[in-house]
């Protein structure tokens, strides 16, 4: 019976879609997510780790906040060429710049984060966008990639710099080669043939009377996948007469119910993973760590591991109401930072849960939030919206990111003022 659920949930899905898109979400995130993980390696203990957030996210916001009404006129193919060039160009800024230990400039680390972000803020909203022509499953995969991103990430960037040794130079050059297989997904795995079609589609669209939608015979496949909303409203309307800035505002206002919990989670859950988790430390022999480093490219694999999860999750489990996971990341965000002050869990093991459990719900609200989309959204508009939303995640990590410079020192202050100097022995 569990087989024939299997087989009902994923009938019409293309295995070459499938994979594209999942490789696309991989190759899309991998980078921002080794970025954030060597942020202890690239600024040093002494400079709050969030810089290094900020420089990663604010051009991706920035990126993402005006990208969606101008960036139709780039052709996809150009635009995953042009994604691939700047990420890898910008890593290899990074990695080729001595470390602050050897004299290196931060800031020109910094400009190459600020490169990768570039790529990566306006990848993702593409490749959502991309999505639209592809149908859910393609959804359902680029989720599953983003998640594979984080675990594949911070857990190879932990190994590659703990477990086998590698310096963090070697780690980052090798990262920088990435980019290549964005490319091969695109041009040799992805069929183009929905995109092409639809793209006539949009052609006939615009002659007056013509109302064929080539997908119209598929959606009772799609809906296998992923399950009608509810609330069949839609939340988002362009009019191609006002002003890209009246738009803007008039689309975020109309999208709030979904970019208000998504917004939430990411401002409670960074300002864990940048500001909260480098002081989240245990005396080193009740733990299974040798050095104080350990514990924060740790803490983000296994936040990365509940990400995967939740983002893989879609096929199977849909929520329709994402405040209340929200509301449950704050609450995750109240219990470390209490710990971090009064010190009250007893054991290392309970933070790797509690971390467990916050990459299992940010994983949710985000994959839930573009599938509320998928289900809302009319199909002329779906494109557009899918893109702008992801304004919402970077609108909040950059939010925790300027907080979190006052949050990590002060915590860490308030230990060492306490007798706890761990943090500074990082």
């Amino acid at each position: 019976m569990f087989s024939a659920r299997l087989r009902s949930i994923f009938s019409g899905a293309d295995l070459r879609v499938c994979t594209a898109f999942w490789l696309f979400g991989l190759i899309n995130n991998v980078l921002y997510v080794i970025i954030l993980s060597a942020a202890l390696d690239l600024v040093g203990p002494s400079v709050p780790k969030s810089v290094v957030l900020l420089a990663d996210v604010i051009p991706s916001f920035l990126m993402k906040l005006v990208a969606p009404y101008f960036i139709h006129v780039v052709p996809y193919p150009l635009r995953v060429i042009l994604f691939a060039l700047i990420s890898a160009w910008g890593m290899l800024l990074i990695a080729l710049t001595p470390a602050y230990t050897d004299g290196g400039t931060i800031t020109t680390k910094m400009a190459g984060v600020v490169l990768a972000s570039l790529s990566s803020g306006a990848g993702e909203l593409s490749f959502l966008g991309l999505t639209h022509y592809y149908g859910p499953f393609s959804l359902a995969a680029w989720g599953s990639g983003t998640g594979g991103a984080g675990l594949i990430g911070a857990g190879a960037y932990a190994i590659a710099t703990t477990t086998v040794g590698m310096s963090v130079k070697a780690s980052l050059l090798a990262s920088a080669s990435l980019p290549i297989v964005m490319l091969f997904s695109f041009f040799l795995v992805l069929p183009r043939g929905p995109l092409s079609q639809n793209r006539g589609t949009k052609i006939l669209d615009e002659i007056p009377g013509h109302e064929e939608d080539i997908y119209d015979d598929a959606e009772p496949e799609n809906r296998g996948l992923l399950s009608e909303s509810p609330n069949g409203s839609t939340i988002m309307r362009t009019n191609n007469n006002t002003s890209w800035t009246t738009g803007l505002v008039r689309n975020l206002r109309r999208s709030r119910s979904l970019i208000l919990p998504l917004f939430l989670v990411y401002v409670a859950e960074y300002l864990i993973n940048q500001s909260v988790a480098p002081t989240l430390l245990f005396p080193l022999h009740s733990t299974p760590f040798r050095h104080f480093r350990s514990f924060y490219p740790t803490y983000a694999t296994i936040y990365q591991l509940g990400v995967f999860i939740s983002r893989s999750s879609i096929p199977f489990v849909r929520i329709h109401h994402l405040y209340p996971p929200s509301f449950l990341q704050c609450l995750n965000l109240l219990v470390l930072v209490l710990h971090s002050l009064y010190y009250f869990l007893p054991s290392v093991y309970v933070v790797f849960a509690i971390v467990l459990w916050e990459g299992l719900l940010g994983g949710l609200v985000y994959v839930n939030t573009f599938a509320e989309i998928g289900d809302q959204v009319p199909k002329e508009e779906r494109e557009f919206a899918l893109g702008a939303t992801t304004v919402s995640d970077s609108g909040g990590i950059m939010v925790a990111g300027l907080i979190g410079l006052w949050v990590e020192t002060w915590l860490c202050k308030w230990q060492v003022n306490r007798g706890r100097d761990w943090c500074t022995r990082l």
